[in-house]
């Protein structure tokens, strides 16, 4: 291997060593969002890598203080993280900005792999005419940030990849 290949081969191992190689390896986050025309109800899971909200709420991502999701979390964590989605994450359902209200937590996964799930609902005045979604978290922190977003209503389904460039986007049914 020439002298080129080594340095690369150096660069990838001393930028592994620096980063302790344990940040996980995406920028990514899950959401899907479910409608049924036959219960008038919207339901939003919202699944984010814990050290990524950690970063974002108390900018370092190995702090666990905020033990979100788990039965000590800290009085002022869900506050936090509703602070920051509304910043980062919104949904119009009808041109009406709906707001946050998580239903429930969830952690799952281990170590730099941990995701939390966030459950949202909303009752919906039929019928579903628009849908805009904005969902730009971790944009702030992350350059290469993307955010899956799945559609699902009735039987018909999209998914939309925003990120910091692209941060939203409107349907119409």
């Amino acid at each position: 291997m020439g002298g080129k290949g080594q340095f690369v081969i150096r660069v990838v191992l001393l930028s592994l060593i620096a980063e302790g190689g344990l940040a996980h390896p995406l920028r990514l986050s899950v959401s899907q969002i479910e409608y049924s025309s036959d219960t008038a109800r919207m339901t939003v899971s919202l699944r984010l890598f814990l050290t990524d909200v950690n970063e974002a709420l108390v900018f370092d991502p190995d702090n666990d203080e905020l033990r979100l999701g788990r039965e000590d979390e800290m009085p002022n964590a869900e506050a936090l993280l509703i602070a920051y989605l509304n910043e980062f994450f919104y949904l119009k359902i009808n041109e009406n900005e709906v707001p946050i209200v998580v239903k429930s937590k969830d952690i799952g996964g281990t170590g730099q792999d941990t995701v939390l799930e966030l459950l949202l609902e909303h009752s919906v005045t039929p019928p579903l005419r628009s849908l805009e979604i904005k969902n730009a978290v971790f944009t702030d922190l992350f350059f290469d940030q993307t955010n899956v977003v799945y559609i699902h209503r009735d039987d018909t389904s999209r998914s939309l990849m925003l990120n910091k460039k692209t941060p939203m986007s409107s349907l119409v049914f």
